[in-house]
């Protein structure tokens, strides 16, 4: 009883640290962003995902993995927002090293834009018994994820209709002609990594939430 105790204490701060640190991030990357509009549409899903998963904690604690994930995820949209996906340094820096014709940066994002929503999507079927494990269970698990990621994609030609040319920025194509079905391979590809390489972790963390 002491030891889940403890286990439980330690990971309410880990867990209220990365708040903290996600707020402080999203406040010094809102100062002297590149554009402040497409910082706040990039930034925009972080600030509505925090609330939900501040006020959700008591109800439906997640496993440490997806939150893990979760403050992965939002730091590379907080420092796209800053820069603009197409402006980021990392991105330049991957760029050179693997002689890319543009930045790559977006890329990384979609590849968590799959692999946390294929998390959730894991996690919400195995605690609510919603789908049993399996291959059905994966199956929908990527049908989510490419769901999520065609939705994005709808945003994105939303707002280049809204917008017109102010929209390059948030769009961060590059002139790529490809770039919408390249965003949503990304995603499938984050979305067979965690099938294949985290489920057994993310099984066993479930496992010891509902003890």
């Amino acid at each position: 009883m002491n030891s889940l105790f403890s286990f439980v204490s330690t990971r309410s701060l880990y867990l209220v640290l990365a708040l903290l640190l996600l707020i402080f991030f999203l406040f010094i990357s809102g100062l002297h962003p590149f554009d402040r509009g497409t910082w706040l549409m990039e930034v925009l899903p972080v600030m509505l995902v925090l609330p939900l998963l501040y006020f959700s904690y008591r109800t439906f604690p997640l496993s440490s993995l997806l939150y893990f994930f979760i403050f992965l995820h939002a730091c590379v949209l907080i420092i796209g927002g800053t820069y603009t996906y197409a402006r980021v340094p990392l991105g330049f820096s991957i760029q050179e090293y693997f002689e890319l014709t543009r930045n790559p940066y977006d890329k990384i994002g979609h590849f968590m834009q799959g692999l946390v929503p294929a998390l959730a999507a894991r996690e919400i079927f195995i605690r609510q018994k919603w789908v049993k494990p399996g291959w059905v269970q994966a199956f929908l698990v990527i049908c989510v994820v490419l769901a999520v990621s065609a939705s994005y994609e709808l945003i994105e030609w939303a707002a280049a209709m809204a917008l017109g040319q102010g929209a390059e920025d948030f769009l961060g194509t590059q002139g790529d002609i490809w770039d919408t079905q390249e965003d949503m391979l990304w995603a499938l590809i984050g979305a067979m990594c965690c099938l294949l390489f985290l489920s057994r972790w993310q099984d066993r963390q479930i496992q010891h939430l509902l003890k």
